[in-house]
């Protein structure tokens, strides 16, 4: 009876790996590049100083200043720039990676540098506890200080650290506080995919529970299929979003607080982390808030075969490093048999993989808004994302059921005087026109306006160009 038992076992073993269908190319009909498309008009909003060797500045968030016109975008090296409504007037408000600082940004490569800014709702409002605060997280080459977060690998690449400023007078063209206060700091085990965004929630009104949290992505910490096991660890900070309260103290190294809200806070098992807002994340690029329903839509990076958008609820797995997408992830590859199994995930309302012959070598998903403006007609109620390599830019609908996969994805372009046109091409023929060689990838990531606006950024060359009616 045991040996018929344990045959049964290895049978049943036996026949599951063979019906593992190993694929490199999960959507294998291509995304339509025709169909449905959208050309939107753009103006050149602003132009972002080259550096002192006629390098274009590696442009990389913009935001918007609560309760003021003012717009902030910041370049991986380190600057912040300032500018006004029309962008007619562009500024310094502050280098980060001054000698005054210490901060020492690790901006080497394509992933490393300022990732990401942030205002505190009360920015503007003096006498407010948050008031002239806003939130830097960048990569440091200063390995020094013992870090707050560790990833279980042993290797230290560089750190990740997310700094808040104080300035004196909120609303100064220039930085005219002191030196930044270091809320944590994660020892990074590889020099890809470990931090990403901050944000606080644009909806959120005084009195409300949201108000004045600053959620965070934090990825995996790089090199690939998550080898430290990090994304499914709850006892690990690494590839989760966070969500913290900044000007708290109730932390372990009581530099910034915890709110009581958020979801494994009442967990009774000691390894679980209470910063925890949600796991399973890669490479949490971009994530953004809906205006008609509040919900929270993030553009995660994937691994060789899915670029995804997911909802991102309190306490949400998204799967990864189990699953890439809507597929189980086995070694480098996915497998295509009963996708979307398991009830506990959340699953991506949209996907698309390597192999579209829309893409280039390289691909990884950025983004995102959801446009619920009336302001550009066509684009009204659309998530709108794009491809950070090629810059191809894509909508779906945002009021539609959707269950994954790359079909309900369509493109947008851009109208260059009549003729439409990539993003990368109006790139290129800028280089061009500009006597520099042209770019061969956009490196897009998008800008946020007031009234979903849609900013788009490049790293090469400083030009921030608005979508427009």
């Amino acid at each position: 009876m045991y040996r018929l038992f344990l045959s049964s076992l290895i049978a049943l073993g036996t026949s599951t790996a063979l019906a593992q269908q190993l694929s490199n190319d999960p959507f294998p009909t291509p995304i339509e590049t025709s169909r449905d498309v959208i050309t939107a008009n753009f103006i050149e909003f602003a132009h972002i100083p080259h550096d002192e060797d006629g390098f274009a500045p590696r442009l990389m968030h913009m935001v918007t200043e609560t309760g003021t016109e003012r717009r902030f975008a910041s370049v991986m090296t380190g600057p912040i720039y300032g500018m006004n409504a029309d962008g007619s007037n562009v500024s310094l408000y502050v280098d980060i990676n001054a000698e005054q600082w210490g901060v020492q940004v690790m901006s080497a490569g394509n992933e490393r540098g300022l990732q990401s800014i942030a205002f505190h709702p009360q920015f503007n409002q003096l006498g407010a506890p948050g008031y002239g605060k806003f939130y830097t997280y960048t990569d440091t080459a200063n390995t020094a200080p013992t870090p707050d977060f560790v990833s279980g690998g042993e290797r230290r690449s560089h750190d990740t650290v997310l700094l808040e400023w104080t300035a004196s007078n909120a609303n100064a063209e220039h930085y005219d506080g002191a030196a930044p206060r270091e809320l944590f700091r994660a020892a990074q085990p590889f020099p890809n995919h470990n931090a990403s965004q901050i944000a606080f929630n644009p909806l959120a009104k005084e009195g409300d529970e949201d108000f004045g949290l600053l959620y965070i992505g934090l990825g995996d910490g790089g090199s690939g299929g998550d080898p430290l096991a990090v994304g499914q660890n709850l006892g690990n900070h690494f590839g989760k979003i966070l969500r913290i309260e900044p000007l708290g103290t109730n932390s372990d190294n009581g530099r910034y607080g915890i709110p009581s809200n958020n979801p494994f806070v009442s967990d009774n098992d000691a390894n679980t982390l209470a910063e925890i807002y949600a796991y399973g994340v890669r490479n949490p690029q971009r994530f953004n808030w809906d205006s008609s329903n509040g919900g929270i839509l993030l553009a995660d990076i994937g691994q060789n075969q899915v670029e995804e958008i997911s909802p991102v609820t309190a306490g949400a797995n998204l799967g990864w490093g189990r699953w890439e997408g809507s597929f189980r992830y086995v070694e480098r590859q996915v497998d295509l048999n009963d996708p979307r199994s398991d009830a506990s995930l959340t699953w991506p309302i949209a996907e698309y993989d390597h192999a579209d012959p829309l893409f280039q070598r390289q691909v990884a998903i950025t983004g995102i808004i959801i446009n619920r403006s009336d302001s550009i007609v066509p684009l009204r109620n659309k998530v709108i994302f794009g491809d950070n390599p090629s810059g191809e830019l894509f909508y779906i609908d945002a009021d539609a059921q959707h269950d994954g996969g790359q079909d309900a994805i369509r493109r947008i372009l851009l109208n260059d005087g009549g003729t439409a046109k990539t993003l990368l091409q109006i790139i290129q023929e800028t280089n061009e026109n500009n006597g520099k060689e042209p770019a061969s990838r956009a490196d897009l990531r998008f800008g946020y306006g007031p009234d979903d606006q849609v900013y788009l950024l490049n790293k090469h060359d400083g030009i921030i160009r608005l979508l427009v009616p």
